[in-house]
């Protein structure tokens, strides 16, 4: 698994999940588990790979470095 997603998208996700996940204990029961959707940009974020920019053959980063001819 390639990193697709530039350092700023990546924190972004990260406090957007960490914030979505605070509310799990905010909430009455029927509520609380959407907040579980809380998971996938928190996921993201650690990995750097977003399965959805994978599929549309789209990167954040750049492109990929090249080595040195043998």
């Amino acid at each position: 698994m390639r990193r697709n997603m530039s350092t700023l998208e990546r924190l972004i996700r990260l406090i957007a999940g960490i914030m979505i996940l605070g509310l799990y204990g905010a909430l009455t029961p029927p509520w609380k588990y959407l907040t579980l959707i809380g998971l996938v940009p928190f996921g993201t974020a650690l990995t750097g790979f977003r399965p959805l920019h994978a599929l549309l053959g789209r990167n954040r980063i750049g492109p990929e470095p090249r080595g040195r001819a043998p």
